[in-house]
Order: structure tokens, then sequence, then C-alpha cells
């Protein structure tokens, strides 16, 4: 059975979709099967992942009005998860399951068929608490909090976090929260430090590490239309979210390569070989010097 995974957070700005795209490359690289699902009306997933909103014509719109089976709407991605990709219909989706029985629950019937394809299914919520996140957190077994170290996004996990209990109260008891991940970190600011500190003590939540540094290598991906595994592989924002993904999918961090020993050396000295002596260079040498001998009528000197 696929484990369901939301990433959510109302406050825009805190890299959901960028964590959404990251893991599920960084999964499928440990040889999972992913599955994407784009619930923003913005579409900026499907749009981070290569395809165009606008030129799709099976989406998560129609799924959720329950127009065609989840299968139907799958598509394949460069980076290897698969997608059911969103359009700006689905901006008019929340007015229509408003007057539906049981809408909470729209997305987590549509996924029925597909449990036993996937390994894992990450949800981009949409920066709101309506229908759709609902149908995200409804349909999740847990639940990741992206997390800007500012105050503005300190405010905002507070009413993510009750609209979560709600949903275990009322729509899904089985939700929980994996954690808050600190994304967007400058950690030379110790305003940054403080801010996830204080959320970590008045939420009680866990702080999933390492933090996701700043980078401009995260606003070039989507431009490529790939995650940033693809565009910037040896980056330190993809190391962590490999990090992350061998976390959740259980699989222990690799060692360093050990150096191999080389061969062992003989501790006897073996005499070396005359055959095997290098020949000496022969020279010019000087006759040898004869004395000579002092005759009578000679002196030598």
């Amino acid at each position: 059975m696929a484990r369901v995974l939301a990433v959510a957070n109302q406050k825009g700005g805190v890299a959901k979709t960028t964590t959404v795209s990251s893991l599920g490359a960084a999964l499928s690289e440990l040889g999972r099967r992913v599955l994407l699902i784009d619930l923003d009306p913005q579409a900026c997933l499907t749009f981070s992942l290569g395809l165009d909103p606008d030129s799709v014509e099976l989406s998560v719109h129609d799924v959720l009005l329950g127009r065609l089976s989840s299968g139907v709407a799958v598509r394949p991605t460069a980076d290897g998860p698969d997608l059911i990709p969103a359009t700006i219909e689905l901006a008019g989706c929340e007015g229509v399951l408003m007057s539906r029985t049981g809408r909470e629950h729209a997305l987590r019937l549509a996924l029925v068929d597909l449990q036993e394809d996937y390994d894992f299914v990450l949800v981009d919520c949409p920066p709101s608490l309506g229908v759709l996140t609902i149908n995200g957190l409804t349909a999740a077994h847990e639940v990741i909090v992206p997390f800007q170290c500012e105050t503005l996004s300190h405010r905002g996990v507070g009413q993510l976090l009750d609209t979560v209990h709600d949903v275990q109260r009322l729509t899904n008891r089985e939700l929980r929260v994996r954690g808050v991940l600190p994304t967007l970190f400058d950690g030379r600011t110790a305003h940054a430090h403080a801010v996830l500190a204080d959320v970590a003590g008045r939420y009680a939540l866990p702080v999933l590490h390492p933090a996701i540094a700043k980078s401009v290598r995260f606003a070039e991906a989507p431009g490529a239309g790939r995650s940033i595994l693809a565009t910037a592989r040896r980056s330190k924002g993809a190391d962590a979210y490999r990090a992350h993904a061998r976390v959740i999918a259980d699989v222990a961090e690799p060692r360093p390569a050990e150096p191999r020993p080389g061969p062992a050396r003989s501790a006897e000295r073996r005499p070396p070989d005359p055959r095997s002596a290098p020949a000496r260079s022969v020279g010019r040498t000087s006759a040898p010097v004869r004395q000579r001998q002092a005759g009578p009528d000679r002196l030598e000197v």
C-alpha cells in the first residue's frame, strides 16, 4: 500500500512545491515508485516538472469531480516520479465540491485504485486552508510542514495545526504531523535560529534536519522543467533532500568507500640479479701511466 505524505502550509512562498518535487526525485533515485499530485490551482508543481498547464487536457480537477479514474490522468516526468497535473480549472473545483456530500474524501477515494502501484504519494497542497487542503490532509498518513524561519511563517504554523487537529478529529484519525522542515534557511542570522527554536518549543513539533539552505539553485531549476537533483546534483540543497528521502524510505545512509589495501610487500630483501643490472656506459679511459726510468743521459724530475 502506498504511503501518502501531504506537504502543507497555508503561507505561500515557503518551498512546498520545491519540497514535493525534490523529495519525489530523491525517492525515485532510491528505486521507489513515486506519484506526485498537484493540488494547487496555480499548477506550480506541474510547470516545475516540465509540463505546460495550459496544454494539459486531463488533470486532478477531473479526478476530484469523478469524471475519470485517477490512473487516466497520470503523466510521467523526466525526474522519475509520475504526476497527476493541475490546471487553472482547479480553482473552480472547490465551489463544486462544497455542494457535495463527503467532499473531504474526494482525493482519498480517487487514490484507492493507485494504492498498489506506488510506494509513496506526495501531495502538494495549495497555500490555503480550503477544501483542497483538507482533501490532501484527509488522504494522507503524514503531513510535512515546510517552514521559512520568519515571523509571518511562524504565525501560519499555528493556524495549520488547528486545521490538522480538526481533520484528525473528523475525517482522518490516522493523520500525524511528521514535523516542520526549515526551508529557505539562513543560518547566519540569529533571527532564523530563534524563530525555529520557538516553533519547536511552542507547538512541541519535531524539527526535520538538515535544514534546506537558501540557494539560487532552487530558483533556477523550474526554468529547466526539472528538480534541483537534476540541475544541480552536487549542491547542498540536493544532498539535503536526499538525506530526508533516505529517512522517509528508511534507507541507511551510504558509507564512504574504504581505501583498498595495496599489494603486500615482502619483508625479505632479495639480492639483485646481475642479469637485470643496468649496463654501465663505457667512456674514454686514460692509458696506464708508465714510469720511465732515468738513464745515464737523462735526469728525470
